[in-house]
């Protein structure tokens, strides 16, 4: 499913305003949730997760903080629920990318184990002793802020600064997955990604952060110079099946790309062979190059559809501002950790 697009506008619609005490009922079970105490095991888990559903960079965050932990002389394990396979890990399954595919192990763990070794266990706990077994020094959890399971010695919460908290109401009126007031007592600090900070019903960010007193980072995803520099100028067909698929498109549009069409499907979409076969023939007719996502194409390239080597790529990654803020938040959480 998608979001509704009633859920970023800057105030509640008629709509958001007819399920808004379905919202406070939701928000109210969700703040109770995260209030319980976790588990710990014996490695820090640093938490990469966001308030609302849908896409906000966690996942370039979590591969930014594993390569940052690596050069710290970490041993970082990535820990995911494999949201997107179509049964449950139950049990902790060890993501082997050229032996699973995303339907039974999610697509983002996918990426993920391309960089650090990566479990998925829709049990946390389970999953987090399985990472320590198998010689985790840190864990690094993509997603999972709400879940009280585990025990988090560092939570970073990822914001999409185009998008902030949309309506700042909760499922189903708006996209909060608990009241924002409870998130915030769970976080360490917050990763503002891209341009216009807005932050629900005119607040921003890094006051609401400042207000908390929690550390405002801001970064952005930019795609690797040289890749960007094959899109320059060029015509394409992009598609995404990403939280939201515009900043793609609009990636691609300051790479210089030549949007001939742009199609955006629900997150996590698990494209049909017709839906492709028809994606090609349009990018064939315009004579346009057929461009996805990175997570997109790791889940075409598990389909078994064929080899998606026709469909071309651009990758994107976090580039903190202050690169020496975000690696000095790490090394204080695993401090933190340590001394417990």
């Amino acid at each position: 499913m998608r979001a509704p697009d009633f859920w970023w506008d800057q105030k509640p619609d008629f709509r958001a305003t007819a399920l808004a005490p379905l919202a406070a009922l939701y928000g109210a079970i969700a703040a109770r949730r995260m209030a319980r105490r976790g588990v710990a095991v014996d490695a820090p888990v640093i938490c990469i997760g966001n308030f609302v559903a849908g896409g906000a960079g966690k996942t370039p965050t979590a591969l930014e903080a594993a390569r940052v932990l690596r050069q710290l002389g970490e041993r970082p394990f990535f820990l995911s629920r494999g949201y997107g396979a179509r049964s449950a890990n139950r049990t902790p399954l060890r993501v082997d990318f050229e032996r699973h595919n995303s339907t039974q192990v999610g697509d983002e763990p996918l990426l993920l184990a391309l960089q650090a070794p990566t479990i998925v266990c829709t049990d946390r706990i389970a999953g987090a002793q399985a990472c320590v077994r198998a010689g985790a020094s840190v864990i690094v959890m993509d997603d999972g802020l709400q879940n009280p399971a585990l025990l988090k010695d560092l939570a970073i919460a990822v914001i999409d600064a185009g998008a902030g908290v949309g309506n700042g109401l909760c499922i189903p009126a708006g996209p909060l997955r608990a009241p924002l007031e409870a998130q915030f007592s769970h976080i360490d600090a917050v990763m503002l990604i891209g341009q216009n900070s807005s932050f629900g019903p005119g607040q921003d960010v890094a006051e609401s952060a400042r207000d908390h007193a929690i550390p405002a980072l801001t970064g952005v995803l930019a795609p690797d110079p040289e890749q960007a520099a094959d899109f320059l100028g060029r015509r394409v067909v992009a598609f995404a099946g990403i939280g939201r698929p515009e900043k793609f498109f609009d990636t691609l549009r300051s790479a210089g790309a030549v949007l001939t069409a742009s199609h955006a499907f629900a997150d996590h979409h698990v494209y049909s062979k017709t839906e492709l076969e028809r994606l090609r023939a349009e990018a064939k007719s315009t004579g346009a190059l057929l461009v996805t996502t990175a997570k997109d194409h790791a889940r075409l390239a598990s389909s078994g559809m064929g080899s998606p080597r026709d469909i071309s790529v651009l990758d994107v990654t976090l580039v903190p501002d202050e690169p020496s803020d975000f690696a000095d938040l790490l090394a204080q959480g695993l401090a933190r950790a340590r001394r417990r």
